[in-house]
């Protein structure tokens, strides 16, 4: 059910969740689905399923060659950093900055979409598991506060997300990356599978090129159908191929008769009742009129990304809490991550002229964490790093610089150009309580709320890290037989454009360390839930939407035990 201004005069609901990206779109599912009446509230457009403008355009159908002009690009300066995020094919998918804007100590690279469906319409959709490694890397190491929950914990919500989003991949038996409930994987190509061989000989089995984990379905799922193969994932799927909330978690909470969803609302603050302890609801403004109003809840779910939901708790400040709702351990707004990247090697590989391959792949290969596993001691860093990459025969592109003409030049054209294999580190980033965000309360939005200002950079544990990911990058590359092999190792490696942004109002085992409880609860106030990336204790180097899912569908199933009980 959707919003209509005529309609709903009485603002009380059973649960209110504030966004509609990846968690909010799963809280939405698992509380409509347990019986809870949910209001979503969204701060962009409203988006449904099929409303993807340029999915089916052709490439000469895009105005400037995909480029955008000059003009527009005046309104995309941060969110154009990244390279690929801004052009005719996305951007309606991205903030304008010049109507968003937030401020920078040190840089940070704040990318993001405000529309139903956040984010997960336009995700890299590569998706893991995080391990018990990962869970206790804090605690070993001493970085951080340690994580609440272990992977025992977590487990089986992780088969249960899996089981329903739809995740392809290959089951390899390691223990940093555990394996899940997966669809066929998508086939490595030839020269992949030789960059796997090659490895498995090199490395005694210890480091696996695997076919990437991607939500993205290899054959019909929960009424889905199958990926196509176009590799136009950014651009929205009308084919509900992968995962995301317009295909997959509002439908299911629709079904339910249960959902409101509210687009163009943007949350201001949290209700607080200092008596009971509880929050009440929260305060809204309409993004299009500027009016002013509030919706009554039992339960809130913070879903709204990473720093729009630490803005929140900390925009909900009272006499109690003067830092925010949550900031009694000095730690809301604090241990901001985001995974460190775009470091790596490419190189040309041989003998493989004969063979090819048909379609896009939507998901490339993905080589697991080898460092600091096991008997791998690394002595310049902590923690560790996977990567991404693929390989894949040049096109047509490549004749641009040629200087034949005529039929040399038709003929050249249509024929492939020389294999080339890419592998692109993401790599860990510690909780370091320096790296923040603060609200800047002297740059107002247009909205007259303050803005948020980043406070956070990558330290000597990341540099160092870097340097090893180029290096291996390059060996490994080597020994599968590359030639004329490039590391790329540029020097913009400012957070942020890992587009992981995680931390900020992080669960732990105390009040004193943590600003939620095991359970995704603020302890300040129990009955708020925080289940999206400002919820993360650490980062560990894997995509960390899956994390997302799993915690959200475990908190809600909490939330409504604790409703049963008369707790909330």
């Amino acid at each position: 059910m959707y919003f209509n201004s005529d309609l709903q005069a009485e603002n009380t609901y059973d649960a209110i969740v504030v966004g509609s990206g990846i968690s909010g779109g799963w809280a939405a599912k698992e509380l409509t689905e347990k019986g809870l009446k949910v209001l979503v509230l969204e701060r962009g457009r409203m988006v449904k399923h099929g409303e993807y403008p340029t999915a089916a355009l052709a490439p000469w159908q895009l105005p400037n060659g995909n480029r955008v002009t000059r003009e527009e690009a005046k309104d995309y300066e941060k969110q154009s950093r990244t390279g690929y995020t801004i052009s005719q094919a996305t951007k309606h998918w991205f903030v304008k900055d010049t109507e968003h804007p937030y401020s920078e100590t040190k840089r940070f690279d704040w990318i993001r979409g405000y529309h139903v469906g956040g984010r997960s319409l336009m995700w890299g959709r590569h998706s893991y598991r995080h391990s018990d490694i990962d869970f206790t890397a804090n605690a070993k190491d001493g970085h951080g506060t340690d994580w609440p929950i272990r992977y025992k914990d977590i487990a089986p919500w992780y088969d249960y997300v899996e089981s329903f989003a739809g995740i392809s991949g290959m089951k390899e038996g390691l223990e940093q990356l555990p394996d899940g409930k997966f669809l066929p994987a998508i086939e490595l190509n030839c020269v992949e599978k030789k960059v796997r061989e090659s490895l498995m000989v090199k490395y005694k089995g210890a480091r696996v090129l695997s076919s990437g984990r991607v939500a993205n379905l290899t054959q019909e799922h929960n009424g889905r159908s199958k990926c196509q193969f176009r590799n136009l994932c950014s651009r929205g799927c009308p084919y509900g191929a992968y995962f995301s909330s317009q295909s997959s978690t509002l439908p299911a909470a629709e079904k339910t008769g249960r959902l409101t969803i509210r687009p163009n609302s943007i949350v201001n603050s949290v209700i607080y009742n200092p008596e009971t302890k509880k929050a009440t609801g929260v305060r809204v403004i309409d993004a299009e009129s500027k009016e002013s109003m509030e919706f009554q809840a039992k339960v809130i779910f913070l879903c709204a990304s990473t720093i729009n939901s630490t803005w929140i708790l900390m925009n909900s400040a009272t006499e109690i809490y003067p830092d925010g709702l949550g900031s009694s351990s000095g730690e809301l707004g604090h241990n901001l991550m985001d995974h460190h990247f775009r470091v790596g090697a490419s190189g040309e590989m041989p003998g493989f002229e004969d063979m090819y391959y048909f379609g896009r792949k939507p998901g490339g290969i993905y080589l697991p964490r080898f460092r600091n596993v096991g008997q791998d001691k690394q002595k310049d860093f902590l923690r560790g790093y996977g990567y991404q990459g693929g390989a894949s025969r040049t096109g047509w592109q490549r004749s641009v610089k040629e200087l034949s003409f005529g039929e040399d030049l038709k003929e050249t054209l249509g024929m492939p150009g020389q294999w080339t294999m890419g592998l692109g580190g993401f790599g860990e980033c510690l909780p370091y309580h320096e790296n923040k965000m603060t609200l800047n309360k002297d740059l107002l939005d247009k909205w007259g709320q303050p803005t948020v200002t980043f406070d956070c950079e990558f330290k000597e544990n990341e540099m160092n890290m870097r340097k090893d990911m180029g290096s291996s990058a390059a060996e490994m590359l080597e020994a599968a037989g590359a030639k004329n092999i490039r590391v790329n190792m540029p020097n913009d490696n400012a957070p942020g454009l890992g587009i992981h942004e995680m931390g900020t109002a992080r669960m732990g085992t105390s009040p004193k360390n943590s600003v939620l409880n095991a359970h995704n609860q603020v302890w300040d106030c129990l009955n708020i839930y925080v289940t999206d990336g400002a919820c993360m204790t650490s980062a560990s180097c894997v995509n960390p939407s899956l994390t997302y899912m799993a915690l959200t569908a475990r908190a809600a199933d909490h939330a409504v035990n604790e409703l049963k009980k008369m707790n909330m």
